[in-house]
């Protein structure tokens, strides 16, 4: 969690509270058969973005008083009539359908959420039903644990499961769980738990629901220990919907922590990386709060995205213009890195006042064919500046590439074709104008203006680029302060250079061109968190650059960055500087 966008997190939080009082490989080989759910990133709608604005006249009742049943079903028929058939197929109901517009919660006789009868008069069953008659799918929300309003002094029973009650199914000093402590902690280890769980799948699988988002799972929503560990809820609950014999598509959200992605794999179809992307103000989102966080916090998740599961960046809120609170610009930035993560693409707008504009981007076949086509997740390829490019290698030896400005004022970003692996000529397509650009010569640049971006199809004409490896560890480097080698099992010749910090130093010697210019130098490192490093060469002036984490400290990624060398030998130094610097791996340098 950034604490640059913490605040965003209480308006849930308080929501809850009253309420309760560069081609990276797929997840999947390729000869593994195509799961039954979440074969693609999944698209549709979602009502929080919504319920959570102060945007004048969505929520007249209070806060988060849109969510009504009339509501729902007015979004249903806006989408069937207009995203429908570029594959939007979701209406997701979150937070607050069991509670009324005082927020109070109601319970059924097993302590399992009730909807409110003034929100959802004819209940969840008929909205459920509304929603297929028009050919989609919906979905509803719970968060972990046991709310404590259905607690009940320990009395409540549970169905199903005699001489079992709410008090058999959690830890005997009621300790709390998930992001807002609204719920008292599950004990898995006691034979009642799992029939609480096994209850709540079999209601909303017979209400006829086909997605569930399970919120505040931790660790992650902001919290850490064990009080906070629901990987014990999320695979109670991926067991209990295969036993409704329904097909139910499981979300799990927010903020998740990434030292737990192989049980989140393990146990549901998709997984939240970030905090909440709304913010809570008199807009849907703003580009600070929170959808700038998102190019920082995506790459170290890449490589757990595909077929069978994927990094959620939550709404997409791109449709409405004003209300959303987003230049044009900024709105296909923010399309353009959800399709290139392969995110799902579920917007919270009001699909019954989609602008034109907003509509020519949530339809876009040739950008969702990005997000929903067999190509991988893109990353970033030169992530240092504000100015970025982010890559994929296609199936079909295509590149998707993106060219991204977040800074506030315009300049110009430049994709070189180095940095893809080939030099030369490529053919450029550019997939928001439908537009073909014709042949560039070893790179394109484009001007964009401030949180700009460029979304390109580039097919190399050219010929692959020969590199010279250059490993960290060699006894020809020099290492300086507290730079050690280490082991590396992820690593190229299973070695690292370390513990970069605090002025310590990895110099490369000998690094030796043919030609004086400046150069793509490929830097392969490890990083748990995204850190920066100052690098020379031949004992100029330093360029600082910021890499992004690589997931945790035994996975490896590589990046660009442009050093200008002179002909014949040359030094290259990676400097941590006054704070702590990415471990190092090898650097690749181009022949020519």
């Amino acid at each position: 969690m950034r604490s640059s966008s913490y605040f965003v997190m209480p308006a849930r939080a308080l929501l809850v509270l009253a309420l309760t009082a560069v081609a990276v490989p797929a997840a999947h080989a390729a000869d593994t058969p195509a799961p039954a759910l979440a074969a693609k990133p999944y698209m549709g709608w979602s009502s929080w973005s919504m319920q959570s604005s102060k945007y004048p006249g969505l929520n007249p009742d209070g806060d988060y008083s849109y969510l009504t049943e009339a509501n729902v079903l007015k979004q249903t028929d806006a989408l069937a009539g207009k995203l429908k058939k570029y594959g939007y197929e979701y209406v997701n109901i979150d937070a607050g359908w069991w509670m009324d517009k005082s927020w109070k919660s109601g319970f059924d006789q097993y302590g399992r959420q009730k909807p409110d009868p003034v929100r959802f008069p004819h209940g969840m069953k008929a909205v459920a039903d509304r929603i297929h008659a028009k050919g989609l799918k919906a979905g509803i929300y719970l968060p972990a644990g046991l709310e404590k309003g259905a607690y009940g002094d320990g009395k409540t029973p549970i169905r199903n499961a005699e001489g079992c009650t709410t008090a058999d199914i959690v830890y005997g000093d009621l300790r709390t769980t998930n992001g807002w402590d609204s719920a008292y902690k599950l004990d898995f280890s006691k034979p009642c738990t799992s029939k609480y769980i096994d209850s709540q799948a079999q209601l909303i699988a017979d209400w006829g629901f086909d997605f569930l988002k399970l919120d505040g799972v931790g660790p992650g929503s902001g919290k850490s220990g064990d009080q906070y560990d629901n990987v014990a809820d999320v695979a109670a609950w991926h067991q209990a919907i295969a036993g409704t014999g329904r097909p139910i598509h499981l979300e799990i959200s927010w903020s998740l922590d990434i030292g737990h992605a192989a049980d989140w794999k393990k146990h549901s179809q998709g997984w939240r990386i970030d905090t909440d992307v709304e913010c809570y103000c008199n807009t849907l989102v703003s580009w600070e709060n929170s959808v700038d966080d998102r190019w920082d916090d995506t790459p170290a998740w890449t490589r757990h995205a595909g077929p069978g599961g994927w990094n959620d960046l939550d709404s997409l809120d791109v449709g409405n213009g004003q209300m959303d609170g987003l230049t044009k610009a900024e709105r296909q930035s923010y399309a353009t890195l959800w399709a290139i993560a392969k995110s799902p693409l579920y917007t919270g707008d009001d699909l019954t006042r989609l602008d034109s504009y907003g509509l020519s981007l949530l339809t876009n076949r040739e950008v969702i064919a990005i997000d929903q086509g067999p190509n991988p997740p893109a990353r970033p390829v030169t992530p240092s500046d504000p100015q970025q490019v982010w890559a994929a290698k296609n199936p079909d030896g295509t590149y998707t590439v993106a060219l991204f400005n977040l800074a506030d004022a315009p300049a110009s970003v430049t994709a070189d074709w180095t940095t893809l692996g080939f030099t030369g000529k490529a053919s450029v397509r550019d997939l928001w104008n439908h537009e073909n650009l014709g042949s560039y010569q070893n790179k394109i640049t484009q001007a964009l203006p401030a949180h700009g971006s460029r979304l390109f199809t580039v097919t190399p004409r050219g010929t692959a680029v020969a590199l010279t490896g250059h490993e960290a560890e060699s006894s020809a480097n020099t290492l300086g302060g507290n730079a050690s080698v280490a082991d590396c099992s992820a690593c190229s010749d299973g070695k690292k250079v370390g513990n970069l910090y605090l002025g310590s130093t990895l110099t490369f010697n000998d690094v030796v061109v043919a030609k004086a210019g400046t150069y793509q130098i490929k830097v392969s490192y490890v990083s748990g968190d995204a850190r920066s490093v100052d690098i020379s060469a031949n004992g100029g002036g330093a360029t600082r650059h910021k890499l992004p984490a690589t997931g945790d400290w035994g996975t490896v990624a590589a990046v660009y960055v442009p050093v200008t060398l002179k002909a014949g030998a040359n030094t290259i130094t990676f400097d941590s500087g006054t704070g702590y610097a990415p471990d190092i791996d090898r650097i690749d340098v181009p022949k020519s």
